[in-house]
């Protein structure tokens, strides 16, 4: 099962930071972006998550919420939120139920070995729980811009 375009999501409970576990439906009512990234404290994915830290208030003002995805541990999430003063929580996905529904693990080279990882996406889901917007194989720069735009036109 995965998620589509149009349709509402299927429920989900993951662990994550603020020793809490969070799920799509405690958003409902408010725009939710839901961020995937490869590994916490890398280049690109500090990059992305201070994009999503400088823009949070404008997030905000949309009515819409903001979570970080990625395969690491919530240990591993809360020294990263904190050490970036990240205002959204990370959500630790080690089993990859998350991503798996949302169909984020590809085939990657590293240094020349085919490996399985994160690939960097993020789906915008709409206050009544349905996929409103994904974006796959997403660049770091700009992308936060494209984001609020969409939010923007939907709202």
């Amino acid at each position: 099962m995965s998620v589509e375009l149009g349709k509402v999501i299927p429920k989900f409970s993951i662990p994550a930071t603020g020793e809490q576990n969070i799920s799509a439906h405690q958003f409902r009512g408010k725009w939710l972006i839901i961020y995937f990234y490869p590994k916490d404290n890398t280049p690109g994915c500090t990059t992305e998550g201070k994009d999503f830290r400088d823009h949070y208030a404008e997030f905000e003002k949309l009515n819409a919420v903001v979570v970080g995805v990625s395969r690491d541990s919530v240990k591993m999430h809360t020294n990263f939120k904190a050490k970036h003063e990240f205002p959204f929580e990370l959500l630790a996905d080690q089993e990859e139920k998350l991503c798996q529904l949302f169909d984020v693990i590809k085939e990657k080279n590293m240094y020349g070995k085919k490996l399985m990882g994160v690939e960097r996406s993020t789906f915008l889901i709409d206050p009544k729980g349905k996929l409103a917007a994904e974006w796959r194989k997403v660049k770091v720069k700009g992308h936060i811009e494209e984001i609020l735009s969409t939010l923007k036109e939907l709202s």
